[in-house]
């Protein structure tokens, strides 16, 4: 399993996450692309990073709200969503080119990924968007136990997928993430490790109510914005291989 990490969101003078002390320790960055976080120079610089230590790289684009940092849902149309959508992979992906670093993926951030998750046509702009660009690029979603209708609904477009579990994350019986407004929502070290460790040998998590969910991820998340973040990611590293 490998682990993946939301980088690059830091924007002009406001500093956000440890990129320099994650990068070493995770293969996948997900990196903003200037709409909810990031800019120009951290791309980059970002960007730069990954490649020194040989981390595959994924777009990160979100809804254009860089004062709600993206955690906000915009009503926006199918249109609306596939240009905004291409229009920061584009972004990333040519600066990526111009410093031999291959895009190979596609993780929505924030309101853009719960609505992908949660509503069909959100989920179809992404993949038309996708579909559309001029090379191929995987999507990355959350593992859930409806994964092989998102496998199928994205077939129709020739997208492959890349599915995630989140390693810090309490989860409902319904295979979501507990809300962040329930007691228990977010794992301390000692349950975080537990579920990467069940994650690991079993597919599966033991959800809120004490049931177990079987779950087929290529990927684990893992949040890296504190040291003790960091610390935890060191920790599931040495985990999982």
């Amino acid at each position: 399993m490998k682990l993946n990490c939301d980088l690059g969101e830091s924007f002009g003078c406001w500093t956000m996450g440890l990129d320099a002390q994650v990068m070493p320790h995770i293969d996948q960055a997900n990196i903003a692309c200037g709409f909810h976080g990031g800019d120009p120079l951290v791309m980059q610089k970002t960007l730069e990073l990954a490649k020194k230590h040989q981390v595959s790289v994924g777009a990160h684009p979100g809804y254009p709200d860089l004062v709600g940092f993206g955690r906000r849902s915009l009503n926006c149309s199918q249109e609306e969503i596939i240009a905004m959508v291409k229009y920061q992979v584009a972004a990333i992906d040519g600066v990526a080119k111009s410093l031999g670093v291959a895009l190979e993926y596609v993780k929505p951030h924030g309101a853009l990924y719960n609505d992908m998750m949660a509503k069909a046509n959100v989920r179809e702009a992404i993949l038309v968007a996708l579909s559309s660009y001029h090379k191929p690029l995987k999507l990355m979603l959350q593992a859930t136990p409806y994964i092989d209708e998102h496998k199928a609904q994205a077939k129709i477009f020739n997208i492959d997928i890349l599915s995630e579990a989140f390693a810090d994350r309490c989860y409902d019986d319904d295979g979501k993430l507990l809300s962040r407004t329930q007691e228990g929502a977010v794992h301390n070290r000692e349950k975080m490790l537990a579920q990467v460790k069940q994650l690991k040998e079993h597919g599966s998590v033991t959800t809120i109510s004490g049931n177990t969910l079987n779950l087929a991820a290529d990927s684990l998340c893992v949040h890296g914005d504190n040291i003790e973040g960091v610390q935890a990611i060191e920790a599931i590293r040495e985990l999982i291989g």
